[in-house]
């Protein structure tokens, strides 16, 4: 199955409506794009430190002909309008262990098959990193590739937290701003796909696909990275929601 017409109109009417928005925004500067896969679809993995990274990611994915498809709470579907243009899009509901459980994994592997993206955030939130390095990660990308058999491919941005800051209430407009987007090497992993989808695999898959981010997260930033790894759990913060500092886990 290819991209529907549907859902390429709908891309379409998206990109048409977002893209003039976000270029009056601010500039933007792509490199490392000869690294996406070109026979194949895959999964690709960002930094996460405002909530319009996805605006920035699948911007840039949608201008080298890669359909963006998001991961998103079955819940959206049920909500008018937004479920349809979600539907329509042929983004991925992420549901609960249920009998209808398998349905977005056979949708993912569709998607991998037409060549599209699938955007998969492994912080799984936005960075509690008080300086918005990458944190620790959740396992999902690391268990959609290991079942889908996709490439994952890490991508760094680095600028659009300064239109608009994590979990800020106002957009900052001027002066207009810079985002800068490098794509990183596919991660390898085909030392796991013969082995065992364990918690441990999971976590190792998963260690190796944010130090591959980081890395280009560094680069972007001309920085050093913390020597440790940030850790939401660690440091009794909320997994969710923007006032994960108060109370405890």
């Amino acid at each position: 199955m290819s991209e529907t017409r549907k859902s390429r109109l709908t891309f379409s009417f998206l990109a048409n409506t977002l893209r003039p928005v976000m270029n009056l925004l601010m500039t933007k500067e792509w490199s490392g794009i000869e690294k996406l896969p070109q026979d194949t679809g895959f999964i690709v993995c960002p930094n996460h430190v405002t909530e319009i990274d996805p605006v920035v990611v699948g911007h840039f994915l949608y201008n080298q002909n890669v359909m963006p498809h998001f991961l998103a709470k079955a819940s959206l579907f049920n909500v008018p309008i937004v479920g349809a243009t979600l539907r329509a899009a042929r983004q991925i509901p992420v549901e609960r262990i249920s009998a209808g459980a398998s349905r977005p994994l056979n949708l993912a592997r569709e998607i991998v098959d037409d060549g599209g993206g699938i955007i998969v955030y492994p912080e799984g939130t936005l960075t509690r990193d008080p300086d918005l390095w990458p944190m620790k990660g959740h396992t999902g990308a690391a268990r959609l590739a290991l079942q889908t058999g996709a490439p994952i491919v890490p991508i760094a941005h680095w600028g659009a937290q300064e239109v608009f800051p994590r979990y800020a209430r106002r957009l900052h407009l001027w002066p207009r701003k810079k985002v800068r987007l490098v794509v990183g090497d596919p991660v390898d992993i085909s030392d796991f796909r013969d082995r065992p989808m364990t918690g441990a695999v999971l976590e190792e898959v998963t260690e190796r696909i944010m130090a591959a981010l980081t890395v280009l997260v560094a680069e972007l930033r001309q920085e050093q990275p913390p020597t440790e790894r940030w850790d939401p759990r660690a440091k009794k913060q909320r997994l969710t929601g923007r006032d994960y500092e108060d109370g405890q886990l």
